[in-house]
């Protein structure tokens, strides 16, 4: 976050995000798999949000196997672990 105060932001301002090809693939698969209706939200934005983020992801990332999913989630911990 920069230090100025105040977030000051319109609705086209755009904002890049860098990511783990692992973490993009395991949150890109979940968010298809989930029930996004079912998702507890604080309000209607959380769920646009996310709807925005699938999307995203979408685009960002070529067709992909269920071994690609799997190598993602072993990725993902045995990063964390350090492995």
């Amino acid at each position: 976050m920069s230090g100025t105060p105040g977030l000051r932001m319109t609705a086209s301002d755009m904002t890049a995000l860098s990511l783990w090809t692992a973490d993009a693939v395991v949150l890109f698969d979940w968010l298809l798999s989930v029930d996004l209706d079912q998702l507890p939200v604080q309000h209607m934005a959380q769920k646009q949000a996310l709807m925005d983020l699938l999307q995203q992801l979408d685009r960002s990332i070529p067709g992909y196997t269920s071994e690609d999913i799997e190598q993602a989630h072993h990725l993902l911990l045995t990063r964390e672990m350090g492995l």
